[in-house]
């Protein structure tokens, strides 16, 4: 009679086999095309909470455990000021996806909420930088960030159309002031498949906390997408083919 697997497991084997085409494959892709992991690197895989993140640790500890690359992973969760219920949803995501989390905490929220200017800019500001210097104490010369394609293609236009520059996320950037390289695994894999791993596997992933959040610049660049998508046949994809 075959062993009945833990959650984890049944987690980790849809990633290898039920969305190996949508999820591993375009992965994998990545970090062979653009080299963004070395023999002997310490990356500091970064957890919001959130659905891309957290696959993209999932990824990252299934690259560790089968790659004949050898490299090491710190799973590192900034709390920017959660509340108890997010931060609780987190930490037992981590435990059930048998991920072995770092937390520290810091007032980003606290900070970010009382500027009237541009508080959205001082928050992605202050997180970077918290997530920065955290990583270099621990000795972290990458860090692994969640940013999706459709991540890509919205910086992008928001980049063309408010800022009149042709500019948006890199699949290797490097951190003068800091030392370190941020990688971006997640670049090939669409949100929408993202979204399709999460439903099928009952990840109960938290919702952005930011007050902001769907009445933006980016949720705009979204919709303008989704518009172009329903004009044009695979408008995001010639986009993300032309970037």
């Amino acid at each position: 009679m075959a062993r009945e697997l833990e959650p984890y497991q049944n987690i980790e084997r849809s990633i290898i086999k039920k969305f190996r085409k949508e999820i591993w494959r375009p992965f994998i892709e990545a970090v062979q095309r653009y080299e963004l992991v070395n023999e002997g690197d310490k990356i500091a895989a970064c957890i919001s909470g959130g659905k891309d993140s957290m696959l993209m640790a999932k990824l990252m500890q299934e690259l560790q455990r089968h790659s004949k690359v050898k490299f090491e992973l710190v799973f590192l969760v900034m709390d920017p000021g959660y509340n108890e219920i997010n931060r609780q949803k987190i930490e037992s995501n981590a435990e059930l996806l048998h991920i072995p989390i770092t937390v520290f905490e810091t007032d980003v929220f606290a900070v970010a909420n009382t500027s009237e200017k541009n508080p959205c800019y001082l928050c992605a500001r202050m997180r970077r930088g918290y997530l920065y210097s955290k990583a270099q104490e621990l000795g972290c010369n990458k860090i692994a960030l969640g940013h999706n394609r459709d991540d890509i293609i919205e910086t992008f236009m928001m980049s063309l159309i408010f800022e009149a520059r042709i500019s948006t996320f890199q699949p290797v950037s490097f951190l003068e002031k800091k030392k370190l390289f941020s990688i971006r695994p997640l670049m090939y894999v669409p949100e929408s498949d993202i979204k399709g791993y999460i439903r099928k596997n009952n990840l109960p992933i938290i919702k952005n906390p930011c007050p902001a959040n769907g009445n933006t610049k980016r949720q705009e660049m979204k919709d303008l997408i989704k518009d172009l998508c329903r004009k044009y046949d695979n408008a995001d994809t010639k986009i993300f083919n032309a970037i």
